[in-house]
């Protein structure tokens, strides 16, 4: 660990040495790639300076105990250094993790009401609610990309890209199945009814991840639905387009211009692509799919929201809260937590 600790400060230095010269603070491009690599290893360069601090304050104190005045002081010294020790050495440990290489970027994350008919759609509703919430909070940016509404009200699809620092760290743990048990507005009886909405979550990918052939793509423009307003659905700008090879459609029609409806359309069919062939490599890694929490398809249950109890279970890490009505208002924080440590526990399990 202290041999690529010290790779790690030597590369830090590198870059500082490099960011301070004139030809490299010239080319902006360059000038951004070396700081935004600073940038990720400088948590790991503070840490382990801190960790530098306390060996050598615990050689000191070793020094001290032959010193008959100071040894009872030192002896006090030399327990907490120790803990303190320990405790930066299991930090470190973390933050030597591989990091994923999606961590910081944004997503596109796509919700659909599933079994339950209008209660799956409006609990999609609810969802695309609840993450809109949470995305405020830590000051991230939500663009609709596409949306269909619910005859009821909610969705029976919505697809929307969050912007901001590290969403996809956040998030990522978000895709599958989330299971619903409440009281329909409309059941009469005052039954609980059991729905579902599933959410994909997917980084948004930039050209130099995934090239597409243009004679790969099939490309359709029709007439807006929806409430419609002046010029939306009275011009043909809404966007299909198909990615002949998987057979995958996106859609986007929330744009009055069919330019910028087919630049968010293909923002999302890079992403699913791109999620594909993730998916795929993930699955021929037998390691990496034990170690994930989660396989992240649709079709697996994660979470369920009981309204009658107050209550949201994560059933990936076995995590229940009574706290479902501040979980919908956004407060999603102690779920993501607890996500990302026994993530960071599995992966530490690994090696």
């Amino acid at each position: 660990m202290i041999e690529r600790l010290e790779k790690t400060l030597e590369r830090y230095n590198y870059l500082t040495n490099e960011l301070s010269k004139p030809d490299v603070l010239s080319d902006v491009k360059l000038m951004t790639t070396l700081s935004k690599e600073q940038s990720s290893l400088s948590d790991i360069v503070e840490k382990y300076k801190e960790y530098k601090s306390i060996i050598n304050g615990i050689e000191e104190s070793k020094q001290m105990l032959n010193d008959k005045e100071m040894a009872e002081l030192a002896k006090e010294e030399l327990t907490s250094l120790e803990s303190s020790k320990e405790k930066i050495e299991k930090e470190l440990e973390i933050l030597l993790l591989p990091k994923d290489p999606n961590d910081d970027k944004n997503i596109i994350i796509e919700i659909r009401g599933a079994a339950g008919g209008d209660e799956a759609n409006l609990f999609a509703g609810d969802l695309f609610d609840m993450y809109s919430r949470y995305a405020e909070n830590m000051g991230w940016k939500i663009e609709v990309i596409n949306k269909e509404e619910g005859t009821s009200g909610g969705y029976s699809q919505i697809e929307f890209i969050v912007k901001g620092e590290n969403v996809y760290s956040k998030l990522k743990y978000e895709s599958g199945a989330h299971r619903v048990q409440r009281v329909p507005s409309t059941e009469s009886q005052g039954r609980v009814h059991t729905s579902t909405a599933t959410v994909l979550v997917m980084p948004e990918v930039e050209d130099v991840d995934i090239e597409i052939k243009e004679s790969d793509l099939r490309i359709d423009v029709y007439r807006s639905s929806g409430a419609g307003g002046q010029g939306v659905n009275t011009t043909d700008s809404a966007v299909r387009i198909t990615y002949l090879p998987t057979n995958t459609v996106v859609t986007c029609q929330d744009e009055r211009s069919q330019l910028k409806n087919k630049e968010k359309a293909m923002r999302i069919l890079k992403s699913k692509i791109y999620e594909d062939m993730q998916s795929k490599q993930n699955a021929e890694i037998s390691d990496e799919r034990r170690s994930k929490i989660g396989t992240g398809d649709r079709s697996e249950k994660i979470r369920t929201y009981n309204y009658p109890q107050n209550r949201v279970t994560d059933h990936r890490i076995n995590l229940t809260i009574m706290q479902l009505d501040r979980i919908m208002q956004g407060k999603l924080d102690e779920i993501i937590e607890a996500l990302i440590n026994e993530d960071q526990k599995r992966k530490l399990a690994g090696n």
